[in-house]
């Protein structure tokens, strides 16, 4: 499961060694506050995908990750099984439209975005406790 850390500036999507293989990254998927359109929860991610992963890895209901090229942009995906997930909807970002995310945390990320947070990242989880 991603850990995602927000600061004043930025939210970032930290990936471990596995995700990064599966969904052919080399780095954490970075996003300035500004480019946060939406953010809405989910209970299945599946629903919201679209396109075709590429570079990414597809195995229905079971793992999702990678970048889902379709007529609409680039989504960023890491979806495992039919678990709670949150789906953020980006403005201007240089490389996704969107981003569907498994994650036990998407109400503290709701949470977290409306809240004046330090200038260090910190993870979601934790902000707002």
């Amino acid at each position: 499961m991603v850990t995602l850390l927000l600061d004043s500036t930025q939210l970032e999507v930290v990936l471990s060694s596995t995700e990064r293989a599966m969904s052919f990254r080399k780095s954490n998927i970075v996003v300035p506050r500004e480019h946060i359109e939406r953010v809405q929860l989910t209970d299945d991610a599946w629903t919201w995908l679209r396109g075709v992963p590429n570079p990414g890895i597809n195995l229905p209901v079971a793992v999702g990750m990678g970048t889902w090229k379709s007529a609409g942009g680039n989504d960023f995906v890491i979806i495992r099984g039919r678990k709670p997930s949150v789906v953020v909807d980006l403005t201007g970002h240089d490389e996704f439209e969107r981003l569907v995310l498994t994650t036990k945390h998407g109400v503290a990320l709701l949470q977290a975005l409306r809240l004046d947070v330090a200038s260090e990242p910190e993870n979601v989880a934790d902000i707002v406790a």
